[in-house]
C-alpha cells in the first residue's frame, strides 16, 4: 500500500488523522467513509480516487483514530470519537457553501449518516455500500450468550469471530453504539440515496440496507441488490456500478449546475 502521499490532521484531541485529499476547482467533494479496522487503501476508495481524479472533482479520504496508519489504539476508538475526527477533517477542507457527497462503505455509512445531520445544508447525495448501522447491538451484542456477555464487562474486550474476521470489541466500544443509534430517527432531506448490498454478503443482512433507506423521508432513494455480491462490492464490476452511480448523482443533480 502507498501512503505516500498521504498527510496528517491533528484533531482537537491531538489524535493524528492520516487523510488524502485532492483538491481541484470544483463546489463538489466526494468523502468516502471506510468500515470497521478497515483503511483508506481497500479498492473501494481507490476506485472512487480515479473517478474523481478523472472527473476534476474534489476527493476526501481518510482513517479513523486507531485505524490504518491514524494514532490511537484501535480498542480505545468508537462511533462517537470517529465521527468526530471525520466532522473536524471535513470541516477544514471543506468550504462553508461546499457541496458534499458522501459514500460510506459497512460501518462507514453509520459515520455518513451521523454527519448528514451535522453537514445537512451541504451533503448533496448519499451512497451507502453494505451499509451496517447499529451494528455493534445488532449483530453481536445482541447475540453474545450470557457467558460472552459477562466477559465483555468483566475483562472489557472479546475477540468475536464473524463472516471470517476476528474484532477485538471493547465494553466501551459497544456502550458507546448504543449513544450512536440512528435507525429510529428520520432525516428530512431531499437528496439522492443509493444503497448497495450484496445477496452474499455474509457479515451484514441486507434488512440493514432496507431499514436505512428508511429513514430518509423525502430523499429519491433506492437500493441496488447485488446478487452474486459479497460484503466487500470490490470486484471489478462493483466497482463499475458504484462509480456510474456516484456519476449519474453528481451529474444529474440540479446543484451540479450551479
Amino acid at each position: 500500500m502507498n501512503y505516500k502521499r498521504s498527510k496528517y490532521f491533528a484533531t482537537f484531541e491531538k489524535r493524528k488523522i492520516n487523510y488524502f485529499f485532492i483538491k481541484k476547482n470544483s463546489p463538489i467533494t466526494v468523502v468516502f467513509f471506510h468500515g470497521f479496522m478497515s483503511n483508506m487503501m481497500g479498492a473501494k476508495p481507490m476506485a472512487i480516487q480515479k473517478f474523481c481524479r478523472k472527473k476534476k472533482l474534489n476527493f476526501l479520504k481518510f482513517e479513523y483514530s486507531g485505524h490504518g496508519k491514524s494514532t490511537g489504539k484501535f480498542t480505545e476508538g468508537n462511533l462517537t470519537k470517529w465521527t468526530n475526527d471525520a466532522k473536524q477533517l471535513i470541516k477544514s477542507k471543506v468550504k462553508k457553501n461546499g457541496h458534499l457527497i458522501f459514500v460510506g462503505s459497512s460501518m462507514g455509512s453509520w459515520i455518513a449518516l451521523n454527519l448528514i445531520k451535522i453537514f445537512k445544508k451541504n451533503v448533496k447525495g448519499f451512497i451507502g455500500i453494505s451499509s451496517a448501522p447499529e451494528f455493534l447491538e445488532e449483530l453481536m451484542w445482541k447475540k453474545f450468550t450470557n457467558k460472552i456477555k459477562k466477559e465483555v464487562i468483566k475483562k472489557k474486550i472479546y475477540y468475536f469471530d464473524h463472516g471470517g474476521f476476528t474484532y477485538p470489541l471493547s465494553k466501551q466500544l459497544i456502550f458507546d453504539g448504543r449513544k450512536n443509534k440512528i435507525l429510529n430517527k428520520k432525516i428530512n432531506i431531499k437528496i439522492p440515496v443509493t444503497l448497495f448490498h450484496g445477496l452474499n454478503d455474509a457479515v451484514v443482512p441486507l434488512t440493514f440496507s432496507r431499514k436505512v433507506l428508511k429513514i430518509f423521508k423525502s430523499s429519491k432513494k433506492k437500493i441496488i441488490i447485488i446478487k452474486n455480491g459479497d460484503h466487500s462490492l470490490s470486484r471489478k464490476s462493483d466497482l463499475k456500478k458504484i462509480c456510474t452511480e456516484l456519476k449519474h448523482i453528481i451529474f444529474n443533480s440540479p446543484f451540479a449546475r450551479e
